[in-house]
């Protein structure tokens, strides 16, 4: 049985083994620090990302979830952003990530966003199987500008 819930104060030391093993995943240096920046949006009222945890029968965090509103001006609505999603490989195969995707979207739902959106590795196959079943894959493609 996995319960998802928001990420509580509690789960810092197991919210951190996550995010680095997220990042690690991706191949992204993260250090403490930038962790340490993370975790005081997500515990802040005045910043607009909120974080969810996956808790296994065991009590064990599996699973996380980061996102936020971002406004939509050619349709003046708000949309939602999943941007991290993330499941330890040994928890994988049990729906987790869908777990989490469908609490962020009965959120985004009690918010009246007009969309739930999100990205991927084009080569992340098994993430890319389940969000195939719960989404539509857009004909957008993303350009980033380096700062």
């Amino acid at each position: 049985m996995i319960s998802v819930r928001p990420i509580a104060i509690s789960d810092y030391t197991s919210w951190c083994s996550l995010y680095a093993a997220y990042a690690e995943f991706y191949q992204v240096t993260q250090t403490q620090e930038m962790r340490d920046q993370v975790w005081s949006w997500l515990h802040s009222a005045n910043h607009e990302v909120n974080g969810l945890i996956a808790i296994n029968h065991e009590g064990i965090a599996v699973g996380l979830a980061h996102y936020r509103p971002f406004a939509r001006p050619l349709s003046a609505s708000t949309g939602g952003y999943l941007d991290d999603l993330f499941v330890t490989p040994s928890a994988r195969g049990n729906a987790i990530g869908t777990k989490l995707i469908e609490a962020v979207t009965h959120i985004a739902k009690e918010k009246n966003w007009s969309v739930l959106r999100w990205i991927t590795a084009e080569n992340n196959a098994q993430a890319r199987n389940t969000y195939d079943k719960l989404a539509m894959q857009t004909k957008w493609v993303t350009y980033d500008i380096k700062l």
